[in-house]
């Protein structure tokens, strides 16, 4: 019952970066635990199957536990597992990612050990931060309660400088703070402004602007780009569809040789988009998008956290590329579109975890999809 006291000793890592435990015979989700740990928490929520709970007290900790270094963790929503070493968080990404497969779509490729793509702090490179009392706050985890903050350990060093220096915001409601980790441009929005910056990623140049799309790890947005031209091969003169393009992180860079259709909805990425590659510009949603050719030869995805679902991975099948490479910010959705994928023709040959936001349970995730 809702505030029931357990002790549990959870075995694995769930996705959403809650701990699992079982307590009589059902599962329990536990907040602020990791495997290995034996825990007191309270239960907050019951379901039929499953319970949710929150830590109260470690009693007996992991041996993966770690102090937290950022003053803010426990209270700011920002990072979930600043209290775990990072070997483990790791291996809790890719078994996350293995597990959603298997659960959710019956499928176990080769899923690869999770990526490392830079340091574990200081990596992001833009954060959306609300107002209270003048500063800069984030959310509390789970909550609309706002905690203020006045440093990010994992925001780059010219961020965690403009936070140090950035002032009274007294007639501010939100702001976004955004840094070219290889340019050492910045820019600082409040509420509607709009701004631009330049960021260079596998040689290439970007405009980014506002507060359009672009990768939040610029060390990671470079393994993206090796890891779709893996998925992809491209050859030269393929028909390359760059779904969901953004400001066109992988039509400049591994559509490089290709003809390429970029498909991307906001008007404020896809003028990005058409500065930063020279390729044909759709401003269309992709899963009724009219001007593509009939069929593609190779096809990259880089949808929400939504997913394709069935009206995407149905326009994607469409094209009957022989190669698709999927970039996912959530393994539940990637799953759920691998499933209908293979059931419409394809293998899945490999899936890649990427680490591009550390001391969280976020993950990247690539995978290769080759026609059968």
């Amino acid at each position: 019952m809702i505030g029931q006291r357990l002790r549990v000793s959870p075995q694995g890592m769930a996705h959403g970066g809650r701990a699992i435990a079982r307590h009589e015979g059902q599962a329990v989700f536990v907040a602020g635990a990791m495997p290995g740990d034996t825990v007191e928490a309270v239960v907050v929520r019951k379901g039929r199957r499953h319970m949710e709970a929150v830590t109260e007290r470690v009693v007996e900790p992991s041996p993966d536990r770690v102090a937290a270094p950022c003053p803010f963790f426990g209270s700011c929503g920002g990072c979930q597992w600043q209290t775990a070493r990072y070997e483990a968080q790791l291996t809790w990404k890719k078994d996350v990612v293995s597990g959603q497969l298997l659960h959710l779509a019956r499928l176990e490729p080769l899923v690869r050990p999770t990526l490392i793509v830079g340091p574990q702090y200081g990596y992001r490179n833009r954060i959306d931060v609300r107002v209270i009392g003048g500063r800069p706050a984030l959310f509390k985890e789970g909550s609309h309660e706002l905690v203020p903050i006045d440093n990010c350990l994992v925001a780059v060093p010219p961020i965690q400088k403009m936070l140090a220096e950035i002032g009274s915001l007294d007639e501010v409601e939100r702001l976004t703070l955004r840094a070219g980790a290889n340019t050492g441009e910045t820019m600082a929005l409040a509420d509607d402004d709009f701004g631009r910056i330049n960021e260079v990623v596998a040689g290439r140049r970007f405009r980014i602007s506002g507060r359009a799309f672009f990768q939040n790890n610029t060390g990671g947005a470079e393994a993206l780009v090796k890891l779709v031209d893996e998925a992809i091969d491209p050859r030269d003169g393929d028909v390359l569809v760059d779904a969901y393009a953004g400001g066109g992180l992988f039509s400049a860079t591994v559509g490089e040789g290709c003809r390429v259709y970029a498909v991307e909805s906001d008007p404020q990425a896809a003028s990005d988009l058409l500065v930063n590659a020279k390729v044909t510009v759709l401003t269309e949603r992709f899963e009724s998008c009219a001007g593509l050719p009939t069929t593609w030869d190779v096809a990259v995805v880089d949808p929400p956290r939504a997913g394709l679902g069935r009206k995407g991975t149905d326009r994607l099948l469409g094209g009957w590329p022989r190669a698709i490479g999927y970039v996912s910010c959530d393994p539940a959705s990637f799953a759920r579109d691998a499933a209908l994928l293979v059931a419409g023709g394809y293998q899945l040959d490999w899936v890649q975890p990427v680490d591009m936001f550390p001391q969280t349970f976020h993950v990247e995730v690539v995978g290769r999809f080759l026609l059968l």
